[in-house]
């Protein structure tokens, strides 16, 4: 998707700064353009806009307000880009913390606004990446542990070497079009029931 092809969510109570962020889109390239000024019910208007980005201008936010746009950082799962006047350390830890992309104090200028809106996808992009990878990873690693398991338990029942082990489950599941992980899950919950584990 092209840069210039993204739906924008602006969301400012101030209808002056929001202009000034508009202006700086639309300067950019930006044609879908959502200006919202009514914070209430911003998760519906989300849900109704489906934004690929979402700007951020809260002035000078109080705590309660800015804990709200950080709980909604983490619902939404998209680029966020935060602007306030002021702030403090635990704010911009607690911003990074709720994955907000770019969180700017006192840099709102009409010609900031795409570089920093580029950024914010920039570092979405990458920590989403990140986190996939992240995940599999332990998906990975939890497949690794009961594939182990379930050698050790043939190894154990069958008399059969590591390897011969391996090739019974990797043989296994591909008669049954079926992953080897899958086939180890099985094979240690049945062997769980068997010896009585999984009873009360």
């Amino acid at each position: 998707m092209s840069s210039r092809s993204l739906s924008i969510l602006v969301i400012d109570e101030n209808r002056p700064r929001a202009s000034i962020i508009e202006a700086g889109l639309r300067e950019a390239g930006h044609e879908r353009v959502t200006i919202v000024h009514d914070v209430n019910a911003i998760a519906r208007r989300i849900a109704e806009v489906e934004p690929d980005v979402i700007v951020i201008d809260l002035e000078n936010p109080n705590r309660d307000m800015l804990e709200n746009m950080f709980n909604l950082s983490r619902a939404v799962k998209r680029p966020i880009a935060m602007f306030v006047d002021r702030s403090d350390q635990a704010s911009i830890e607690a911003a990074v913390e709720a994955g907000v992309s770019a969180y700017v104090v006192d840099g709102l200028r009409q010609e900031r606004v795409k570089p920093i809106l580029d950024m914010a996808i920039s570092r979405f992009n990458a920590f989403s990446r990140m986190s996939r990878e992240l995940d599999e990873a332990r998906s990975a690693l939890e497949s690794r542990k009961i594939i182990d398991k379930a050698k050790g338990i043939l190894m154990r029942s069958r008399g059969l070497s590591e390897e011969e082990a391996y090739a019974l489950l990797r043989r296994t599941a591909m008669n049954q079009n079926r992953k080897i992980s899958e086939i180890a899950q099985s094979l240690v919950v049945a062997s769980g029931l068997l010896d009585g584990g999984g009873l009360p």
